[in-house]
């Protein structure tokens, strides 16, 4: 499966790069034609510090952000954008503020919560939620549900992938996006047309990676 992956760059900054697999892939809400691994961008501090980069530089002047929360793995991506938000000097409107970064946890009903102990890091403050990949959109709803939840005002949502352009009013800002891979294709499990062929699946893919089935 691998030896079908090729790099695609990134177009504002061609240091940054992810590899694509195509095939026949299923994820929690969908399924796929393409694999979209992210994984050096997420966990290579040098790659999750260009995309921080040019992701906080998508929120420079826009609404001061007081917390991240990082789904996907993306913590690392999430610490340095709260950095470069934050530094002093830069035209950001977050300039010297002590922005916190968070990531959820889930409850036995599958439910995304926080912790009694960071709820005041939401409770009205300004939430930039961070994704790593965006496919149908289902996560970054479940996300933005749960700001609402905790008292958190969404001001803008970030992605290092995303097939998607925009949720609940808000511009989907990403490094990648479906005009780097023109046939990528999303569907539910009854329209696969793969499925439709009795093509056998690849991989099951989530956020964390990929396993083969043989």
């Amino acid at each position: 499966m691998e030896s079908r992956a090729t790099k695609i760059k990134a177009k504002k900054n061609g240091k940054l790069t992810i590899s694509v697999i195509p095939g026949h892939f299923a994820t929690n809400h969908s399924h796929v034609n393409y694999y979209i691994d992210i994984t050096g961008v997420k966990h290579h501090s040098k790659a999750a510090q260009l995309a921080a980069q040019e992701l906080a530089a998508q929120f420079s002047g826009s609404t001061p952000v007081d917390t991240i929360i990082c789904m996907d793995g993306s913590d690392m991506i999430g610490g340095f954008i709260a950095r470069e938000l934050s530094q002093s000097g830069s035209r950001s409107l977050s300039t010297d503020n002590d922005i916190c970064v968070l990531t959820p946890e889930y409850n036995s009903n599958g439910q995304m919560v926080f912790r009694d102990n960071t709820q005041s890091m939401i409770w009205g403050k300004n939430v930039l939620l961070l994704i790593a990949s965006a496919t149908t959109g289902k996560t970054i709803n479940r996300s933005l549900d749960c700001i609402a939840y905790y008292g958190g005002k969404a001001v803008g949502i970030a992605a290092v992938f995303s097939a998607i352009d925009e949720m609940a009013g808000l511009p989907v800002h990403s490094l990648f996006t479906i005009a780097d891979l023109p046939d990528y294709q999303t569907f539910s499990p009854k329209d696969c047309p793969s499925c439709k062929q009795q093509r056998k699946i690849d991989a099951i893919v989530s956020s964390s990676g990929y396993t083969k089935i043989e």
